[in-house]
């Protein structure tokens, strides 16, 4: 009989930790927009799975994470609108590019991020997800509690926006 993990040992909560903690901040990210409040998401449902660990079986320990951060989110900004200020533009070292190429780049990564703000929360959350963290749809589902058919959907909608908007990328 094999000896199931408990999510109540300490080596246990840091392989959890380790293994979930980047793509739970980004998901929260995505959702807030705001990195300081996201950390604090991400502290806080670490520290709610802790209190809540014996009632936790370690095969969901993702899932709960995932919702913890997702209902926690919720109810910081009950009624705002969530804007996304997720920089896409890394940091650039010198370049050998003409300044117009260059300016045409700004403008259009300013165009293309305005768009991803005006999308509707839920199609943002799993463009993101599959596009910047490279989740499959499947992973994307689970991570939202919602059948693959709805990560379809938002994805199909939130492309023919951003194509829409920013031209065909």
């Amino acid at each position: 009989m094999l000896e199931k993990k408990s999510v109540c040992e300490s080596k246990v909560f840091e392989e959890i930790y380790s293994e979930h903690s980047k793509s739970l901040y980004n998901f929260a990210f995505y959702k807030s927009g705001n990195s300081a409040k996201s950390e604090d998401l991400v502290q806080d449902a670490f520290i709610k799975m802790w209190d809540n660990c014996a009632k936790i079986i370690f095969e969901k320990a993702k899932s709960f994470l995932f919702t913890v951060v997702n209902n926690l989110f919720l109810n910081q900004v009950a009624h705002q609108k969530v804007v996304l200020n997720y920089n896409l533009i890394g940091k650039k070292e010198s370049t050998n590019e003409n300044p117009e190429f260059l300016l045409e780049e700004k403008e259009f990564m300013d165009k293309l991020q305005n768009a991803i703000s005006d999308l509707k929360e839920g199609q943002r959350e799993v463009f993101l997800l599959s596009r910047i963290d490279k989740k499959t749809y499947k992973e994307i589902a689970e991570m939202l509690s919602i059948s693959v058919k709805t990560v379809e959907k938002r994805m199909t909608l939130a492309l023919k926006q951003l194509r829409e908007k920013v031209g065909n990328i």
